[in-house]
């Protein structure tokens, strides 16, 4: 295994070579830190590098492995990590200049997992201004990241950069968060695996100064891992799972649930909204359901309970609890990046306390809902974008296009109100841009996404690593 081929190994393999003493953990960090060096520039994923730091954690793997260390899961396994989530002794800059010196004195609790699993943070990635700004990512400190597919398209967001930084071979692992479609957006627009995990799944700390977030801020937003095979994202989420103080509301649930006795059956969701859906991703959509049929899964098409109220509820809740504090956040962010808030609220506007209360009880029935689908349907198959692609910015330039992105998004955003968990898989390439779908299961039934996100992805070509256009 030649350094010049260590950019493009699955984190498994990395793991693997590094353990078996194949390869150093040092090797790995140099030749990623290349790539990045060679690619980066195209693309601007990567905000911050941390080459020094990445470089000395890997001299130290390397010497307690020779030492005869037990090497870890991801042991010598290069990550981004999303720039609103804490990696120790680095600025969290949530993508605004004056917050360039906001250092954090630890690590994130998804960080350190992946650290103690012997994975190496290498660069903070980008992301659209305070994850605010909209779906493509690009931020008031760091500017635009492309698209390596095409720099007419963006690359999703709000986890943009991390899926860039992997599709493109500049880390085989992403960590980035969704509260809405905010990992699995890009994942699909730059042809990578992302998991969203169940609310509650793994610890995270999302705290943006002393004070804990309101309830939605609790509820929905989740970090999870990217990378470019369904492998790896298995070995992730092993990592990742737990309790841990820092996070009460984190489950001590095991990272697989029992075997099925057969294979499940699987509703398949084509249009969410009955609103249209891409030829393409329909095309996609129906050859993910052929490869769950011909492993012997019942395919059956279904329609998501509730939808639109879900839709509704979510937006309420998250514009009420976020208005109070909107005039504040507007000014820090500066006009261009308002615009999509500004149209959130117009579309979600807030409510009073009584009927907010209501939507807290309505949450409960959705969940009750999606609970009874999922109970005799245990996966859902769908789009994680009812359109192939959009132009960067497009999503912001007023109310039409507003709702056409919030649409295409639908199944997402039902998705992350009622907390199941989801993995975004590529399916194939469309004109020459990648085209995915997403799996959804149970409560912290990842293992059955996982498994049924690895026989769609084993149906296609592999797409990635990509060499920026």
């Amino acid at each position: 295994m030649g350094d010049e081929e260590l950019w493009k190994c699955t984190a498994t393999e990395i793991a693997a070579a590094v353990a078996d003493r194949q390869v150093s953990a040092s090797e790995v960090v140099e030749a990623h830190l290349e790539r990045i060096e060679a690619v980066n520039p195209q693309v601007n994923a990567v905000a911050e590098v941390f080459a020094d730091t990445a470089r000395a954690e890997a001299a130290e793997l390397d010497a307690r492995l020779a030492g005869g260390a037990e090497p870890g899961p991801l042991a010598g396994v290069p990550f981004t990590v999303k720039d609103n989530t804490d990696v120790a002794g680095r600025a969290t800059t949530h993508g605004l200049a004056r917050f360039r010196d906001f250092v954090r004195p630890v690590d994130a609790p998804p960080v350190a997992r992946l650290r103690r699993a012997g994975a190496i943070p290498i660069g903070h990635s980008n992301l659209p201004t305070m994850t605010l700004r909209g779906m493509h990512t690009v931020s008031e400190l760091h500017g635009h990241t492309i698209n390596p597919w095409d720099p007419a398209k963006t690359p999703g967001g709000t986890s943009g950069g991390d899926a860039v930084a992997v599709a493109t071979g500049m880390a085989p692992v992403g960590l980035g968060n969704d509260s809405g479609g905010s990992l699995r957006n890009p994942a699909t627009f730059g042809g990578v695996c992302g998991l969203k995990p169940s609310t509650g799944r793994y610890p995270s700390d999302h705290r943006f100064g002393p004070d804990d977030p309101s309830l939605s801020s609790q509820l929905f937003p989740v970090d999870g891992p990217m990378a470019r095979t369904v492998g790896e994202l298995r070995v992730a989420h092993r990592a990742l799972v737990g309790t841990e103080a820092r996070d009460p509301r984190a489950v001590p649930v095991p990272a697989e649930g029992p075997e099925p006795q057969r294979p499940v059956e699987v509703g398949v969701v084509v249009d969410p909204t009955g609103g249209g859906v891409d030829a393409e991703v329909r095309a996609g959509i129906l050859a993910a359901a052929d490869a769950l049929a011909e492993a012997g899964h019942e395919v059956v098409e279904v329609e998501v309970p509730r939808l639109q109220e879900a839709l509704d509820a979510y937006g309420k809740m998250v514009m009420t609890e976020f208005a109070p504090g909107w005039p504040v956040i507007r000014d820090l962010i500066g006009p261009d990046a308002a615009r999509y808030m500004e149209l959130s609220m117009m579309e979600g506007a807030p409510v009073e306390l009584p009927e907010y209360l209501a939507l807290t009880g309505v949450r409960l029935g959705l969940r009750r809902s999606w609970a009874e689908l999922l109970e005799r349907f245990p996966l859902l198959l769908g789009p994680v974008s009812t359109r192939l692609s959009f132009e960067p910015e497009e999503e912001s330039r007023g109310l039409e296009e507003f709702r056409a992105y919030s649409r295409s998004m639908a199944l997402c955003t039902a998705s992350s109100f009622v907390g199941v968990p989801a993995v975004a898989v590529p399916a194939g390439t469309a004109s020459g841009f990648p085209r995915g779908v997403q799996v959804i299961g149970p409560m912290y039934r990842e293992d059955l996404c996982l498994n049924a996100a690895e026989l769609i992805q084993n149906a296609f070509e592999p797409n990635t690593p990509v060499e920026p256009r």
